[in-house]
């Protein structure tokens, strides 16, 4: 645990506070800054802040997102559909042991040939389903094979190395309810090759009712992390390559940073790009 550069033990670990209320959590946090000591980081791999916690996202629920997934499939009216409606799309993203954390690198598919990072504010939700804290997560996607047919999205969205979580988990009553701008930036040889912005403010949906949907029929015992969608959404023209940097960054929650490897391997008859 980190604050203002003092570094401190909590004795425990991430589930042991997701699985009680929230404000024993709280207190749990704040007991032990006194103890906090001013120094670097402690040495080590750049580990994703959760521990037994699946990751869990949600679509659709910027108007860039629904536009842009008209933009790369020939079902618009279905994502018009999903926008508009009571019921969100949420959808399982990824086991714990897949999520790679802050500089460990992200994946794009080898059998598709049009990838994007998603830029989203990740709700780490304890069992009862309050907002603990948040973090930055990275949903990175295939436009090309979600494109081709929406069923296809658990193979466009869930892969090894498909999700990044990080730098670090930010208490919500230290963040505030938000909103929060959320920046991406993707480096290639060292330039530029895409930047953008947004604003939560422009979800169509809030964090409590994606949270209270989510726990509707299912139990988090250990927490969850809820991803909350994009807002950024890159045009037809841009797709992440190997080699590329990602940057995602929020005032209120650091910024997470990725390479891009390519992942599996591409059929010789391969028909998505």
């Amino acid at each position: 645990m980190c604050q203002d550069g003092e570094w401190a033990e909590l004795g425990g670990t991430l589930a042991d506070l997701l699985a009680g209320p929230l404000d024993r959590a709280r207190a749990t946090i704040e007991a032990a800054l006194p103890a906090a000591l001013p120094g670097p980081a402690p040495h080590g791999p750049f580990l994703p802040p959760i521990d037994r916690q699946e990751i869990w996202a949600a679509g659709v629920t910027y108007l860039r997102s629904r536009d842009g997934r008209r933009e790369e499939s020939g079902h618009g009216p279905l994502y018009d559909h999903v926008y508009d409606s009571d019921r969100p799309e949420i959808f399982f993203k990824s086991s714990p042991w897949r999520v790679v954390g802050d500089r460990d690198p992200v994946g794009i598919r080898a059998d598709s040939g049009w990838d994007v990072p998603e830029a989203e504010v990740g709700l780490v939700l304890n069992a009862a389903g309050d907002v603990f804290g948040y973090t930055l997560g990275n949903d990175m996607s295939s436009r090309s094979i979600e494109g081709l047919n929406p069923l296809y999205l658990p193979q466009a969205k869930i892969y090894d190395r498909s999700c990044a979580i990080g730098p670090a988990i930010v208490p919500s009553w230290a963040a505030g309810p938000g909103p929060f701008e959320i920046g991406l930036r993707v480096l290639r040889d060292g330039r530029e090759a895409y930047a953008a912005t947004a604003s939560t403010a422009g979800m169509a949906r809030s964090f409590a009712d994606l949270a209270g949907w989510l726990f509707r029929a299912l139990s988090f015992p250990a927490g969850v992390v809820l991803l909350t969608g994009t807002g950024v959404v890159p045009d037809a023209d841009f797709t992440a390559r190997p080699g590329d940097t990602i940057e995602i960054r929020c005032p209120e929650l650091g910024m997470l940073t990725n390479g891009v490897v390519a992942v599996g391997c591409a059929p010789a008859d391969a028909d998505d790009g």
